[in-house]
């Protein structure tokens, strides 16, 4: 089915898909509340086709003949154990590679993500994309039970997970020592908290992710590349503080506001997804990694 262009979907729907994939709205109620938007030419069908995740939009393939991709093991005693994750890097490295951990949204690590860590290692550096649903048997498929499980888990044990991955890839024999994090969503909270709890931490972008507490930023030593869509309104609000907190302990950060993009605007497998707001955005990541992790 042809997706719907975004420009003909109502704001509200986006908002009403934000509230159901951060578990505020189950998913009876969002079909319910969706269908009001079902109008004119608009069926619930061709919008849920429109706004739902397409695993199909991947730009870089798990076996890419230009990438040593796969999955390994690493420990997280502090967090949940026995860690799955994807680590890639480009066949034709020469020498070791400064490393990124990606980090995903409140779903484990899907395909999505999965592809991002692909892109980080085909722009040069070796990529750890972890999956903090691992104690739990992994990402089960599709995003609703994705969803699901993560919510059994305590964020605060997933992020001593994340920590593990930053040290499984600095000690890494292929890496440089040099490690940055990009997160997603929760992955930017995570993106915001590895900031604030690793002190090796070289570089952290978070892509519209939840805050620290102010009295937390002073211990920040990273520096950071911050990016908002400017339709968020939920976590664009914490962000005014955070600045100001920024500012008054004379951290190095950057700071992206994309007009008219929405939450999620990077993740190109859901209708919020904003190619030009996307492409700069990750542009301006990779330019970043580039010049504080070389």
């Amino acid at each position: 089915m042809k997706k719907i262009d975004n420009k003909d979907i109502n704001p509200q729907v986006f908002k009403l898909y934000d509230d159901y994939a951060h578990n505020r709205m189950e998913r009876r109620e969002f079909i319910e509340k969706l269908s009001l938007y079902a109008v004119g030419g608009l069926t619930l069908t061709s919008l849920m086709s429109s706004i739902m995740p397409d695993y199909d939009a991947i730009q870089i393939a798990q076996d890419n003949p230009e990438l040593n991709t796969e999955t390994i093991e690493y420990t997280s005693p502090k967090g949940g154990g026995t860690i799955k994750a994807q680590l890639s890097r480009p066949k034709d490295a020469k020498g070791k590679l400064p490393g990124i951990v990606v980090v995903h949204e409140n779903r484990g690590l899907n395909p999505h993500i999965a592809d991002v860590g692909r892109r980080a290692a085909m722009a040069g550096f070796i990529s750890i994309s972890p999956d903090a649903l691992s104690p739990l048997g992994g990402y089960p498929g599709n995003d609703d039970d994705g969803r699901t499980m993560q919510r059994k888990r305590d964020r605060n044990e997933m992020l001593e997970d994340f920590i593990s991955a930053f040290d499984f890839l600095k000690n890494h024999p292929e890496c440089t020592g040099n490690v940055g994090v990009v997160g997603f969503c929760f992955g930017g909270w995570i993106s915001n908290m590895m900031a604030v709890k690793v002190p090796d931490l070289k570089a952290a972008v978070p892509f519209y992710g939840g805050q620290p507490d102010d009295e937390m930023v002073a211990n920040i030593q990273a520096h950071l590349l911050l990016h908002f869509g400017e339709l968020d309104t939920r976590v664009n609000a914490g962000w005014p503080d955070y600045e100001k907190a920024l500012k008054a302990n004379d951290k190095a950060y950057t700071a992206y506001v994309y007009p008219n993009a929405n939450h999620g605007f990077h993740n190109d497998t859901t209708g919020r997804f904003d190619k030009e707001a996307a492409e700069l955005a990750w542009k301006r990541t990779i330019d970043f990694f580039r010049e504080n992790l070389n």
